[in-house]
């Protein structure tokens, strides 16, 4: 079977080469970039994932991020940061990162991750569309339309829309939606359920179209048709 390859970015010299050899003794093939215009161009070699340190000198990784998403490319980017403010972990969410990880980390824990971003990246979508009210969802083509309305999502969006319309009317647990979409039982960063479903909400409900995705106090999210 082919090994993965992973585009490492970090401007520390010291952390560059610890994920270098760590990830290449867990079976991964490792490039590597110490700015984040490096990172941009060493996308020709087409990464299978990227793990990108957020604070980086003329261009950071959020803005890295931003561009690659912009640009279509749905690549897995697990971000590093020393910072473990809420809102730095929502801005790198926000430009399309998958997961986020605060230095200093455990390599195990990366590792997990960063697997479980490319078992989520790598699985077949399968089945027909799901239609929920005005929402159509199309899992072969990653798109989503209502009424008739494109919506744009990042990878991690529709990943939770979907396992929300599959089971419409149902109310999932936080831990449920980890478990499904983040694809691991241990905990992620603070909130990044509800972040994600705020996300959702303001795509979804944009216009004025009426709230389908709801809270149940204390259980969990569920979407409903209007």
């Amino acid at each position: 079977m082919t090994a993965y390859r992973i585009l490492a970015v970090d401007d520390d010299q010291a952390i560059l080469r610890s994920l270098r050899r760590g990830l290449r003794l867990e079976g991964f093939v490792v490039d590597t970039a110490e700015s984040g215009r490096q990172a941009l161009e060493q996308m020709a070699g087409q990464p299978d994932a990227i793990v990108l340190d957020v604070s980086m000198p003329e261009m950071s990784g959020i803005e890295v991020c931003g561009r690659l998403r912009e640009a279509g490319s749905q690549v897995p980017v697990l971000m590093l940061s020393a910072m473990d403010e809420v809102a730095d972990r929502r801005a790198g969410l926000a430009a399309g990162a998958d997961d986020y990880v605060i230095k200093p980390f455990d390599l195990g824990e990366l590792v997990l991750r960063l697997r479980a971003l490319l078992r989520r990246a790598g699985r077949a979508a399968t089945g027909t569309a799901v239609r929920i009210g005005p929402l159509v969802i199309e899992p072969e083509a990653r798109g989503v339309t209502s009424r008739g309305r494109p919506v744009e999502m990042t990878r991690r969006e529709f990943d939770l829309l979907e396992v929300l319309a599959r089971n419409a009317g149902i109310v999932l647990s936080r831990a449920v939606l980890l478990e499904r979409v983040w694809g691991y039982d241990f905990e992620v960063s603070d909130n990044a359920v509800d972040t994600f479903v705020g996300y959702l909400r303001r795509k979804l409900e944009a216009g004025g179209e009426p709230r389908m995705l709801h809270t149940v106090r204390g259980v969990g999210f569920v979407l409903r048709e209007p």
